[in-house]
């Protein structure tokens, strides 16, 4: 670990926000330095709750305080894009909570931004660092239990009808693809690799967003992933990957910390507990936001700009096959 310790903001005072900020705090080299809110008094809130130095009722205060050195972007992906700029053009080093934006045009320009900026930019996705996650990957690409064959995720639950929040507003990207079917998408993208073609069946909401999808992703040596995401039902919210001499299956809340079972053929199940200690698990992508930053990088060698942009690459194709559009974006 170094031994700059870094001034953290957060940009967005929301539940997501609040999970990460009490991660955060497990860390001896970040500060909880500044929270920033459109509304001062939410941010002061916020600040008061979790020990933040500052709070600014404006993004642009935030921004131009020099003493910031990251910020975690937590307001609703419709605003990344805008947010991730305004950050960037500061020399603020970025973490971008996924989706990391509504599609790959704006992916591909935060990049952009972040290559001219000489600035740090990474998508916020977790799971990436946890260290179940990390180690289902290095069984798999081990070949110990063969050929990868099939992937198979959901991410579900009966979320509350409200048009005018962000689950159900298509003006703020709203739908489950987006909000948790980017996790199974990327169960399959970092096992798979990008598909050949895609299938979707989808079911939408009255207010035009996806409230259900299941899609089906093929490729040129046989392989497949079947994945669904719904905020209209609850599902086991697990991964399993199917290999030639067995499978494995990262339990249930397989995004965080939890458990792995190993299935080899003819054998008895086999049982690794979390290997996860303290917190909620956003902890580990600070860690490695901060030791990029030691090193001096702009760009993850886990979480990289392409893999980012890979995935909003596969979300606009499955939107294009679902017929999922975003009016002010598309």
């Amino acid at each position: 670990m170094g031994n700059k310790t870094y001034n953290w903001a957060v940009l967005g005072c929301g539940k997501i926000a609040r999970k990460f900020s009490n991660d955060l705090k497990l860390l001896p080299n970040a500060r909880l330095y500044a929270a920033a809110s459109r509304d001062y008094k939410r941010a002061q809130d916020f600040a008061d709750e979790f020990g933040y130095e500052k709070a600014y009722g404006s993004y642009e205060e935030m921004v131009n305080d020099q003493n910031v050195d990251a910020v975690y972007i937590a307001t609703p992906h419709s605003f990344h894009r805008e947010h991730t700029l305004l950050c960037l053009n500061h020399k603020k080093a970025v973490l971008c909570e996924k989706a990391f934006a509504i599609n790959k045009k704006e992916a591909e320009e935060m990049v952009a931004c972040a290559k001219e900026n000489n600035t740090f930019l990474m998508e916020a996705f977790w799971t990436m660092f946890q260290p179940s996650f990390r180690k289902a990957l290095e069984v798999i690409q081990s070949g110990e239990l063969g050929h990868l064959k099939m992937v198979r995720s959901d991410f579900a639950f009966n979320g509350p009808y409200e048009p005018q929040k962000r689950l159900y507003n298509i003006a703020l990207g709203g739908g489950s693809l987006l909000d948790i079917g980017i996790y199974p998408v990327f169960a399959a993208l970092t096992s798979l690799g990008k598909p050949e073609s895609i299938k979707t069946i989808t079911d939408f909401s009255s207010t035009g967003v996806e409230e259900s999808i299941s899609m089906l992703f093929q490729y040129p040596g046989g392989e497949m992933a079947s994945l669904s995401s719904s905020f209209a039902s609850y599902s086991p919210v697990q991964t399993e990957y199917w290999c030639e001499g067995g499978y494995l299956v990262l339990n249930t809340r397989w995004h965080a910390p939890t458990s792995i079972t190993i299935n080899r053929a003819g054998e008895k199940p086999e049982i690794w507990p979390s290997m996860h200690k303290e917190g909620t698990g956003y902890q580990y992508e600070a860690e490695h936001v901060m030791k990029c930053l030691d090193e001096g990088k702009t760009e993850s060698d886990i979480m990289t700009w392409q893999l980012s942009i890979d995935i909003m690459e596969t979300l606009d194709r499955i939107r294009k096959n679902a017929g999922i559009v975003f009016p002010d974006h598309d």
